[in-house]
């Protein structure tokens, strides 16, 4: 299968079951943010500067697990801002999968190794002779220094406290928008592309599952995508979700502000959507990637669907987002407060493809449209077929064509993107040694001034 069964047949009982008991409208997946507060800047995200004001304030626990109960959603993608900043994430995750619910956790996974080694630190106090073999194997591949594995065998700082444990349920799920120099480029810190690789590789070795999230944009090189698939399917990744860059609001107005960049460079319109995906279902022969063929479809522009935002609903510390993940007219104190009071008329695209909102005219992300091929509120004849062929086929094979040297063209290969403190040392540097090249040449100067008085 393409899918772990149990993960496909949760996600299909929950839809079948609504649809047959008549609900109109219903979650399918829940984007959970704990808290906005992040350890980098990404171009195109709009997070940390929508809620620049609450960036200390993080959601209780309780709220946290709380939301999906309330709006019954068999998976919950928790987000933000960086998940892994957030205090009580273990016990968030662990509440969540005890609920029998599917967990993604996204991050930049630049904490990931951190987490990872606590789990085997609990695990190794409670059955040494089954991590050690692990710990041999994250050595050799060095992806754990000879310390950290002397602190892993002294075991947990705290034994009753939850841990990130390997589940059936769970996934990492790490961004990545290309190969080490557009990511680093994009996420504006050089070496994070190198540690979403040791952490990827790091956690397979563990036992995880581990998926990457991509966002494309205007100048995405396709083919850079593609031989990042390669590359991470040669590492043994689980499913790779693509979609659409978006110029909504919030990452607009950072991008003129803080980047003096203009938007319009950067976003996709539909037409470039459907052009950057045009082969997208060739790719799904290839790579694991998640999503329904009808998406795909969508995307490569072979038919339109309509808006259901409402089936991904995201809950963060104001309360319900509505309309949607990337739109915000209102917080609301519950889902089903937020599902009666939004005028979802007023958003969304037509039929045809028309938007009801200027802000909808280039969308065509996943929280907006996945669903709707999910759930089948656009089905044409023959949709289910295709879904159940994609979910059950077989699983794409690695290729063994994944190019390391080609994967790491930036820091590690001399052309990294300076950032932060260094930026500005080496910038100072620069300063320093063109100043004093130049000093010789104008004493020089002086100096002829001088005899020619």
């Amino acid at each position: 299968m393409r899918f772990p069964l149990a993960l496909t047949s949760k996600i299909a009982a929950h839809i079948v079951g609504h649809k047959l008991r008549g609900t109109k409208k219903f979650a399918t997946v829940l984007q959970l943010e704990p808290l906005h507060t992040c350890n980098l800047t990404c171009t195109g995200c709009g997070r940390i500067r929508e809620y620049s004001t609450s960036l200390k304030d993080v959601m209780s626990l309780e709220d946290c697990l709380r939301a999906p109960e309330e709006c019954g959603a068999p998976m919950v993608s928790i987000c933000g801002g960086e998940p892994l900043i957030y205090p009580h994430i273990e016990a968030l995750a662990s509440g969540i999968l005890a609920q029998g619910r599917v967990v993604y956790l996204c991050t930049n996974a630049m904490f990931m190794r951190r987490k990872m080694r606590a789990h085997l630190a609990k695990e190794f106090a409670r059955d040494a002779a089954a991590v050690e073999p692990i710990l041999a194997k994250l050595q050799a591949a060095e992806l754990i220094s000879e310390k950290e594995t002397a602190d892993v065998r002294k075991g947990p700082k705290d034994p009753a406290a939850p841990t990130m444990a390997p589940h059936p349920f769970f996934y990492w799920n790490v961004h990545l928008d290309g190969l080490e120099y557009t990511h680093d480029l994009i996420v504006e810190r050089e070496g994070v592309f190198k540690e979403c690789i040791l952490a990827m590789r790091m956690a397979k070795i563990v036992g995880y599952q581990v998926a990457t999230n991509t966002t494309i944009y205007k100048e995405t090189d396709m083919a850079e995508i593609e031989a990042l698939y390669e590359f991470l399917g040669d590492i043994g990744i689980d499913g790779h979700t693509i979609s659409p860059g978006y110029e909504y609001d919030a990452a607009k107005q950072d991008m003129i502000k803080r980047l003096n960049l203009q938007p319009e460079n950067f976003f996709l319109t539909r037409d470039m959507t459907r052009e950057k995906f045009k082969d997208l279902q060739e790719w799904t022969g290839r790579f694991p990637i998640l999503g329904t063929p009808v998406y795909h479809e969508f995307l490569a522009g072979q038919r339109e669907l309509t808006c259901s935002a409402w089936a991904i609903p995201t809950r963060n510390i104001g309360g319900w987002k509505g309309p949607c993940y990337f739109m915000t007219t209102a917080h609301y104190a519950s889902y089903q407060e937020m599902l009666e009071k939004v005028d979802w008329s007023q958003f969304g695209v037509e039929k045809n493809g028309t938007a009801r909102d200027p802000r909808c005219d280039n969308c065509m992300t996943q929280c907006g449209f996945e669903p709707t091929a999910a759930i089948g509120i656009d089905a044409q004849w023959g949709d289910t077929w295709k879904n159940i062929k994609f979910n059950f086929g077989a699983r794409p094979k690695p290729s063994g064509r994944g190019n390391a040297a080609e994967a790491y063209n930036g820091v590690t290969s001399g052309r990294g993107h300076l950032t932060g403190k260094k930026k500005e040392a080496t910038e100072a540097a620069a300063a320093a040694a063109m100043l004093a090249a130049s000093a010789p040449a104008a004493v020089e100067a002086a100096a002829e001034t001088s005899i020619a008085a």
